[in-house]
């Protein structure tokens, strides 16, 4: 297995991935171009893939970089341990079913942390899916040095709305719960 950073060759497996993963129309070409783009800052991407010996993407951790992303309602920036030109946002992190537990999801943040200390990030935030099969995600991020800011009711709802995304749980009508963490780059 191989951690390389994501390119448009990956788009098309980071597609299929996410949507396996996260629910229907999670991501689709627009939107992987738009995260792809705020991740890039200073000649450097944050966003990585984990490729199989058969060159199949198993995993991908996608990131904004600092100050290339939008922050909105869902942020509680008067909580960060930064201020908000040197907070990243790790917007999602994915791993196919048979690939969890080796050790990919550590793999592909140091990853992308390593660049956001280039681009010159001080810290990111993330909004972890609190219903993920055994909150797996929010131990996850825990593990590596994150943090609880605030938990969020309702985060993917709008999603349902406007995008037609389908919740894996509670299909298109998402009533989830976000927990916003940070991770302090050290």
């Amino acid at each position: 297995m191989k951690i390389e950073q994501l390119e448009a060759q990956h788009f098309s497996q980071v597609i299929q991935l996410g949507n396996l993963v996260h629910g229907e129309n999670y991501l689709d070409e627009d939107k992987l171009k738009k995260i792809y783009k705020m991740g890039l800052k200073n000649g450097f991407n944050a966003s990585f893939v984990a490729v199989n010996e058969q060159g199949q993407v198993i995993g991908f951790r996608l990131t904004y970089s600092a100050g290339q992303w939008p922050i909105d309602k869902w942020c509680t920036p008067n909580s960060w341990p930064v201020d908000s030109e040197h907070m990243a946002y790790f917007k999602c992190i994915a791993i196919h079913p048979n690939a969890q537990g080796q050790g990919i999801g550590p793999k592909l943040l140091s990853a992308s942390v390593q660049i956001l200390k280039q681009q010159g990030a001080k810290a990111g935030i993330a909004h972890l899916w609190k219903q993920s099969p055994g909150n797996g995600a929010v131990k996850y991020f825990t593990k590596a040095g994150g943090t609880l800011i605030k938990l969020h009711d309702d985060r993917w709802l709008e999603n349902c709305i406007n995008e037609g995304y389908e919740c894996p749980i509670c299909g298109n009508d998402c009533h989830c719960q976000a927990a916003e963490m940070v991770l302090t780059l050290s």
